[in-house]
């Protein structure tokens, strides 16, 4: 159980760096965008590499070419998705979802976090988490697509411009 052996312990590092240098060469190749966070598909797609990387080092059954392929089909599916959402907007629709408006100018719009399943101890988390001590300087919090909130304090500008139902409030 704690032990190693020598032929284990070479074929990690040496595994361990190869496919390393290979992933790096993918995330190159592929681009900045593969290893955002800007929607759910991104963070799956992290955690995925992630995972792929750990049973590359640790499954001897597992050769670093397979790895490779894994790596390369995970990124390739992950451009192919994000190259047809810029261009199709019908299909960045489909894969995307909407950022949602959940507090707005001192009331917690009930109906959307519901729908979202967010209690309002967590967008006063958020609040505070933004270095916001009073609710009353909070313009609006906004349940983004990749599920981070936004504070937006009263100074803001045009943030909210694409933000769903960001000029009604919700019935309670």
């Amino acid at each position: 159980m704690f032990e190693i052996t020598w032929d284990s312990f070479i074929r990690i590092v040496t595994v361990g760096v190869l496919a390393y240098i290979g992933l790096l060469i993918f995330l190159r190749t592929s681009g900045k965008r593969t290893l955002t966070k800007l929607n759910a598909f991104d963070l799956v797609v992290t955690v995925a590499l992630g995972s792929t990387l750990a049973t590359i080092l640790l499954n001897s059954q597992i050769s670093l070419w397979e790895g490779l392929t894994a790596f390369a089909v995970l990124i390739g599916l992950q451009y192919l998705l994000t190259f047809t959402a810029v261009r199709l907007s019908w299909f960045n629709d489909l894969i995307k979802s909407e950022p949602r408006l959940l507090f707005l100018e001192g009331e917690f719009l009930k109906q959307a976090m519901r729908k979202e399943r967010v209690k309002d101890i967590e967008i006063m988390q958020a609040v505070r988490n933004s270095g916001e001590g009073d609710l009353q300087n909070v313009k609006a919090v906004i349940l983004e697509t990749d599920g981070s909130m936004s504070v937006i304090t009263n100074q803001a500008g045009s943030a909210l411009a694409n933000v769903k139902e960001n000029t009604k409030k919700d019935p309670v």
